[in-house]
């Protein structure tokens, strides 16, 4: 299935508001996957905020979708040993995450997308699974 621009923003979107979406079918599944791979191709770099229940689901899950969005860079990682929320804020542009106690319910990604030249891409998109490249 090949999507445009403005249909994989619009998919995008969808899981983007306050109310939390929830990926249904494998069908919704592949065409939420084809839409965030599209904008991270156009993008410069993005930021990935997790929300998991402990270090290991965050790298965990970081690796999925730089794997899926074609990224190849290891991340050195930081296991916590105490098996506690946590927030991971990641960079593609610098390569280099941050690791800190996470409090909140939510579980999932927030990815924030950056442009020189696709003005209409920028933006922070999600609430995103947690395995929707697993």
């Amino acid at each position: 299935m090949n999507q445009d621009k403005t249909q994989a923003l619009s998919i995008l979107k969808q899981y983007s508001c306050i109310e939390l979406k929830i990926v249904n079918t494998e069908a919704e599944k592949k065409e939420l996957q084809e839409a965030l791979k599209l904008i991270v191709s156009l993008s410069d770099n993005q930021n990935f905020g997790i929300c998991a229940s402990n270090s290991q689901e965050a790298f965990n899950t970081l690796n999925n979708y730089l794997q899926a969005l074609g990224y190849t860079d290891k991340i050195n990682v930081n296991l916590l040993e105490e098996n506690q929320p946590v927030y991971l804020k990641f960079s593609t542009e610098r390569i280099s995450y941050n690791l800190s106690d996470y409090q909140g319910e939510y579980r999932g990604v927030l990815i924030t997308i950056f442009a020189d030249f696709e003005d209409e891409i920028v933006g922070t998109y999600g609430h995103l699974p947690l395995d929707l490249f697993n």
